[in-house]
């Protein structure tokens, strides 16, 4: 079997997408009651490629946001930089490379090295430190609407995208992806210091 050299992860914010978003989803099971009348969910077996750019009924997927018990999460570029400081402290805690990272409004990308922790569990612990980051800085999104217990809702979606990547151009391939994610949102490319140049 070949050696692993990277992962690319992806994840979404709360409300980002959906179970039964009409392009397919990582889910089995349509949990939100309110969410059901718009379908089953609509699983994709195929966790190689995205489906990001399939056509579908757009109008129906915003229509389902509409139900979410919360607005969907928006993030702005000051809780981005909250995010990307949590990121910086776990990589260098944890002794995590980067390669790429583009954390976005809705989602957030990153290319990274291989590391002891799996990357289904990997994605859990950047979450977890970028929201303390923001909790640190009072900017986490639901700050103002605490559940019942006084905790805060999470501001993440569960689980998360991940393309394990076997050779050289995969990786370079999968890092030019990340890099240039912004600029399809009209967003300026984005630099982090926890990001380090992938030598081969």
């Amino acid at each position: 079997m070949s050696q692993l050299l990277g992962v690319h992860l992806c994840w979404g914010a709360y409300g980002f997408w959906l179970p039964n978003d009409p392009r397919g989803s990582g889910s089995e099971f349509v949990w939100s009651e309110e969410l059901r009348e718009f379908g089953e969910a609509t699983t994709v077996l195929d966790r190689s490629r995205s489906v990001a750019s399939m056509p579908h009924d757009r109008r129906q997927r915003l229509t389902a946001k509409k139900v979410l018990s919360r607005p969907a999460v928006q993030f702005t570029g000051v809780q981005a930089r909250a995010i990307g400081r949590g990121f910086g402290w776990f990589a260098d805690k944890y002794d995590l490379t980067v390669w790429a990272c583009a954390i976005l409004p809705e989602h957030v990308h990153l290319v990274v090295g291989p590391h002891h922790v799996h990357a289904h569990d990997l994605d859990r612990r950047l979450k977890a430190a970028g929201t303390a980051a923001m909790n640190a800085e009072g900017l986490h999104p639901f700050q103002f609407v605490p559940k019942p217990d006084g905790s805060l809702p999470k501001c993440w979606q569960r689980g998360c995208w991940a393309k394990f990547l076997y050779d050289e151009q995969a990786v370079r391939r999968e890092i030019r992806y990340v890099e240039e994610n912004p600029l399809k949102e009209g967003k300026p490319r984005q630099r982090w210091p926890f990001v380090t140049t992938y030598s081969g």
